[in-house]
């Protein structure tokens, strides 16, 4: 929560950014960060390990914004976007001595040789990612541990091989967070216990890096697959009018994100693995499209789609993925279930039966 803090008194939030969440499973980060962007923003949440990935990909498809993207990345992958980003968030990976109180099973993985092995990593990783910085870009670094070596140490380490400058915070002193000095370049830090704060350890600090790279210039191809005008005119029922969209063809989807975003993920495709990609809407088929999950629980659906409200009884049966009825409803074709003005997910409604389209892996199992 406290990242809301340190990303608002050193960014200018109200600019369009281009923000990389490096590490950012299981995605609690990323969708905090995505509330702060303007709608000109975009955000990409990147996870190294493929089984975090798939989590990822499902809360921020849960957030339903459009303006956010996915990618299953090594850090060095993004040297190759120079100068691209204004703000970096690193939470690095780390000994997690920070985690003792929760975690029993953290004290048992804890040893000073990993404490030294998860420094290095962060080491790597920051001289990985940061060519991707801009000048005069944030970066944001945190851990959940307690060592030295692992914080103060790894800020001396980066102003001394990279030239950034720390930057101090605000903090009220009723919130009970420790303020620390690194040693050999005092660099403000700020430390998170359990005994003082409501949450579990942290150390997180902010450093601007102030050397200028070269920029990476926009491909002049465009890369990006667009529907036909049939396709589109299919689509248009089903998308908020206010929206400023453009739309991809993805394998056997369609995707949408804001406009600005174009240019930039033709740029991406080239350069990483992207994972989503905005909002999924669904699949064409010679009759219909076949609405995506994604598409139900996003900011772009359209009001005047075809909507029925439940109660909270059926609501969870529907959650459940269990049948569900209706009582003198006979508008056929698909539905939107919605709770307290909520979308929950599609309903097909046909002759002599109605499907339940909430995705099987989320539904409710107790």
């Amino acid at each position: 929560m406290f990242l809301e803090q340190a990303f608002k008194q050193t960014v200018a939030t109200g600019q369009p950014l281009k923000v990389l969440d490096l590490c950012a499973a299981p995605g609690g980060k990323s969708t905090l960060l995505q509330s702060l962007l303007s709608e000109e923003s975009f955000l990409i949440c990147n996870e190294v390990i493929k089984s975090r990935a798939n989590i990822l990909c499902e809360n921020m498809t849960k957030w339903g914004a459009a303006n956010v993207v996915v990618s299953n990345n090594d850090p060095k992958d993004f040297a190759a976007l120079e100068s691209y980003f204004d703000v970096i968030v690193l939470d690095a990976p780390c000994s997690g001595s920070g985690l003792f109180r929760r975690d029993p099973n953290a004290i048992a993985e804890w040893s000073m040789e990993n404490v030294q092995l998860c420094s290095q990593r962060q080491q790597r990783i920051i001289a990985d990612v940061l060519p991707a910085l801009k000048q005069d870009g944030i970066l944001i670094y945190s851990t959940c541990s307690y060592s030295k070596a692992e914080n103060e140490e790894v800020l001396d380490w980066m102003i001394e091989e990279f030239g950034l400058e720390s930057l101090p915070l605000s903090i009220d002193a009723s919130w009970g967070i420790v303020p620390c000095i690194s040693e050999r370049q005092h660099a403000k830090g700020y430390r998170f216990y359990p005994d003082k704060v409501k949450g579990e350890g942290l150390f997180i600090a902010v450093l601007v890096k102030k050397d200028a790279g070269s920029t990476i210039r926009p491909s002049k191809k465009n890369s990006i697959a667009k529907p036909s005008k049939n396709e589109m005119s299919v689509l248009q029922p089903w998308i908020a009018a206010d929206k400023n969209l453009s739309f991809m063809k993805w394998k056997d989807s369609v995707l949408a994100f804001p406009f600005a975003m174009e240019n930039e993920i033709g740029l991406l495709q080239q350069h990483l693995y992207l994972r989503q990609v905005g909002v999924n809407l669904g699949q064409f088929t010679a009759k219909e499209l076949i609405p995506e999950h994604a598409f139900a629980i996003s900011g772009i659906l359209s009001n005047s789609v075809n909507n029925i409200s439940f109660d909270k009884e059926k609501s969870l049966q529907y959650l459940r993925k269990a049948d569900v009825r209706l009582e003198d409803y006979h508008k056929k074709g698909w539905a939107l279930v919605q709770y307290a003005g909520l979308g929950l997910g599609w309903i097909k409604i046909l002759q002599n039966r109605i499907n339940n389209y909430y995705p099987k892996e989320w539904r409710i199992l107790k």
